[in-house]
């Protein structure tokens, strides 16, 4: 895991007079699952959309590195075109269109099409209530429905780095053990993973590492399973 997918260094992002996020460094390398935890307003989902540049008008600097290239001026539409995949909070699948739909145009830029159907099938059989409900539209399914469909749909593009923002958000905790079984389930396969996630338990035990996040600064990092025995850790996210 020596090999750096993703590298973020002296990044600040401010809205007006409003410093979201006041000079972070973080790595993601190759192969590794690394969880970002936090409180509300920390400024982790900033910092997700700073990479892939969905922000509102506001003042970026730093450097965002993927794969050994700059993200600057990179639109967001191209990323997937160089396999960075987002699963953002909140879903966004594609409301009026059906599951099948919705997985089909995760695998727009691919031309493999019976890789593609293989995928649909794959990811049919990890979440066999997308199969039964598949010609459903998107709209009109769960919030943990629609969080398994957002997943499948971002993998049918075969990421290189996949983001995940607050997967967890608003689900059962039925639908949340779901969730991060999958979650390891992608990772033990080689996705590379960056996991923007409030429940930090869950987080630290699926992570490989951990960076957590205060008032827009990088307050500690470390390997996962330390944090998950650090006192700061247990007192502020874990509720020891």
């Amino acid at each position: 895991m020596s090999d750096s997918i993703l590298k973020i260094s002296a990044l600040k992002v401010a809205y007006g007079g409003i410093k979201a996020v006041k000079g972070i460094d973080l790595e993601v390398n190759q192969g590794e699952l690394i969880t970002l935890i936090g409180a509300n307003g920390a400024g982790k989902t900033t910092t997700l959309k700073a990479i892939t540049g969905t922000l509102p008008s506001c003042r970026v600097e730093g450097e965002i590195s993927y794969l050994g290239n700059s993200l600057k001026n990179v639109p967001s539409f191209e990323l997937i075109h160089r396999h960075l995949a987002m699963v953002p909070e909140g879903r966004g699948v594609f409301t009026r269109m059906s599951i099948h739909e919705n997985l089909m145009m995760g695998a727009f830029i691919r031309n493999d099409k019976d890789a593609i159907l293989e995928d649909i099938e794959k990811w049919y059989r990890v979440f066999p209530r997308l199969k039964e409900r598949s010609a459903q539209l998107a709209g009109t399914l769960s919030g943990g429905e629609q969080q398994m469909l957002a997943m499948a749909r971002a993998l049918m593009s075969h990421p290189k780095l996949l983001l995940l923002d607050e997967p967890s958000m608003g689900l059962s905790p039925l639908m949340v053990e779901k969730i991060f079984e999958v979650i390891r389930q992608v990772s033990a396969e080689g996705v590379t993973i960056l996991l923007v996630e409030q429940n930090a338990r869950l987080a630290l035990q699926a992570a490989h590492r951990g960076y957590v996040m205060d008032s827009g600064a990088i307050a500690f990092s470390g390997n996962a399973k330390d944090l998950l025995d650090d006192d700061r850790v247990k007192v502020a996210y874990l509720g020891e």
